[in-house]
C-alpha cells in the first residue's frame, strides 16, 4: 500500500479478559466507563500501551489502576489471547488491542473500584467497542483449552472434590457431563492426585479431596473429549 500523506501509526492498546467461577457460573470482569466514548457502558479493563512498556507491563499497570486486580499476583493463569485490529473498532481512530486472558478464583475480593463488577458470561450487559466479540472469542479459547490442558486448575483451590472439579468443567463448557465417564477419564489422565484428606458436606458421606499434580499449565497426553 502506498501513502500519499505522512504515515500515522495506529494506537496500541491492551485489554484483559479476566474469568472466575462464582456459584458454578463463569464470570468475566467488566468496568463501567466513566468517560466518552461509550460513557456509562460496560467494557473490559484496558487502556493505552505507553512507549517503553511491553504489552504485559502495560496490562499490569492498567488493570491494577482501573480495578485493583494485580494480574500476576491475583490470577493463577494469564496468556496473550489475540490481537484485535479491525480498523473501525474504536470511534476515536484506528486502535489495535493486544488482548490477554486471565483466570483465577475469588478475584472479586481484590476489586477496589466501585465501577468494577463481574458478570456471568451468559448474561452480559451491552458492551462498548467490540468487547462482546472479544469475550466470546476468549470463552471459546478457554473451552478448547480444557480439552488438551489442565487450565481448570486456575479456578480451583489447592484441594477439591471430584464433584467440584466436574462442576467447574461444566460451568466453563456450558453443558452437563456424565459423572461416571468424567471421573474415569480425569483420573486416567493422571492430572490429579488423591490426598489423605476428606471433606464432609452436610448429611452427605465424606468425599475424598484431590489436588493437581502440577499447579501450573500442563498439556494432556490425550484429549479429554
Amino acid at each position: 500500500m502506498e501513502y500519499n500523506s505522512p504515515y500515522v501509526p495506529p494506537t496500541l492498546t491492551v485489554d484483559a479478559v479476566i474469568f472466575q467461577l462464582n456459584d458454578n457460573k463463569l464470570e468475566v470482569l467488566l468496568v463501567n466507563r466513566q468517560s466518552e466514548p461509550f460513557k456509562g457502558s460496560w467494557a473490559l479493563p484496558g487502556g493505552y500501551n505507553a512507549e517503553g512498556e511491553t504489552t504485559l507491563e502495560a496490562l499490569k499497570r492498567v488493570v491494577a489502576k482501573k480495578t485493583g486486580v494485580h494480574i500476576i499476583d491475583d490470577l493463577s493463569y494469564v496468556e496473550q489471547l489475540y490481537t484485535f485490529d479491525t480498523v473501525a473498532r474504536d470511534p476515536r481512530g484506528h486502535a489495535v488491542s493486544v488482548t490477554y486472558m486471565g483466570c483465577g478464583q475469588g478475584v472479586n475480593k481484590h476489586i477496589t473500584e466501585s465501577n468494577v463488577k463481574f458478570y456471568p458470561v451468559d448474561s452480559l450487559p451491552e458492551l462498548a467497542y467490540d468487547h462482546a466479540e472479544i469475550i466470546k472469542y476468549a470463552h471459546q479459547r478457554l473451552n478448547a483449552k480444557l480439552t488438551y490442558t489442565n487450565t481448570v486448575y486456575a479456578f480451583l483451590p489447592k484441594t477439591f472434590t471430584l464433584t467440584e472439579l466436574q462442576l467447574s468443567y461444566e460451568a466453563i463448557m456450558g453443558r452437563p457431563l456424565d459423572k461416571r465417564n468424567f471421573r474415569k477419564k480425569i483420573i486416567s489422565l493422571g492430572l490429579i492426585n488423591k490426598t489423605d484428606k476428606m471433606r464432609r458436606d452436610g448429611a452427605y458421606r465424606p468425599a475424598h479431596l484431590y489436588e493437581f499434580r502440577t499447579p501450573s499449565l500442563e498439556y494432556l497426553t490425550r484429549s479429554l473429549d
